[in-house]
């Protein structure tokens, strides 16, 4: 351990048992080094499981509810280390309510989360945002982002050609569609997103699966050129369990993908999508058997922009 690490006990609410934190001194986000080097608070204790999930909304999306202290008690109440808000950044090129926050918003759920973190000081609550990736917005993300102190920018992708592909009411538009393109166009978009230097993390990296459409050909290809990219630029993905309770019933993203993943070094971080306090840290057990039956031995997490790897 470096001789820079400080660390602080913290009794466990409720026992007469402690949390043990190590801090450690700042890196670089993009460099993968070992545990025992890097900044972040490791929560270690019998009953407590050192992760964060870092995919929550608000009901600033128009489409997810509970308040956020309705979340941070649900984190709590499950044993978790930590929780970050993503809610969805405003989109650019049009304005819908039911999907994301307005842009005059933003200031308020930056200060909302920050806030939470002084009402919950036995838990790690982070400020992130989810942000669409689109070739035709992309150029103007870079100003909004800066503006506001993000320990993490998800980046996504729900729109493909200007068609959102995974809301249940653009359900019909994949009637006589080419399913191959699709995933083509996905994964070229989602690799575009990797290289455009805004983001730390990817959400629900296949999420084109959603509805459960998959093309008859191979996709394989499809997923080894994006993951180059992607591998390249230095970005995280999520495993998001989001997905088991969706149509396609399983992990975003399966198991073949997550492999490929480890084979090219990338970083995982773990997250639920959740949109009601009932589902943070949903289902994490079976991300965590998924992860490690892959091959995984720790996970990312975020504060201030910079990734820390955490033991699984």
């Amino acid at each position: 351990m470096s001789a820079a690490a400080s660390t602080i006990y913290i009794p466990d609410k409720g026992s007469a048992s402690q949390v043990l934190i190590v801090k450690q001194p700042c890196r670089a986000a993009r460099t993968p080094i070992s545990y025992f080097e890097q900044p972040f608070f490791a929560i270690l204790h019998r009953r407590m499981h050192a992760f964060i999930d870092h995919h929550l909304h608000t009901s600033r999306c128009g489409h997810a509810e509970g308040r956020p202290e309705d979340y941070a008690r649900a984190a709590e109440e499950k044993g978790l280390a930590g929780i970050g808000f993503s809610d969805h950044f405003p989109l650019l090129h049009m304005r819908d309510a039911t999907l994301t926050m307005g842009i005059e918003e933003l200031p308020s759920y930056v200060r909302e989360v920050r806030e939470l973190g002084d009402a919950f000081p036995g838990l790690c609550v982070r400020l992130g945002i989810e942000v669409d990736y689109l070739p035709e917005t992309v150029d103007r993300l870079a100003e909004h982002l800066g503006a506001h102190p993000f320990d993490y920018v998800m980046g996504s992708v729900h729109f493909i050609d200007g068609w959102g592909f995974d809301d249940p009411r653009n359900l019909p538009g994949y009637e006589g569609r080419d399913l191959f393109y699709l995933w083509e166009r996905y994964f070229e978009l989602l690799g575009d997103a990797a290289e455009s230097g805004l983001f730390d993390l990817l959400a629900h990296p296949d999420l084109i699966k959603k509805f459960g459409f998959r093309p008859r050909s191979d996709v394989t290809p499809l997923y080894e050129r994006c993951l180059d990219r992607v591998a390249a630029a230095g970005v995280a993905v999520e495993v998001s369990t989001a997905g088991l309770r969706k149509p396609v019933g399983e992990i975003y993203p399966g198991e073949d993908f997550l492999r490929m993943c480890l084979e090219r070094g990338i970083r995982v971080a773990l997250g639920s999508d959740a949109h009601s306090p009932d589902e943070v840290g949903y289902r994490f057990h079976e991300a965590l058997e998924l992860l490690r039956r892959v091959g995984y031995q720790e996970t990312v997490a975020f504060e201030s922009r910079e990734g820390f790897m955490v033991p699984l």
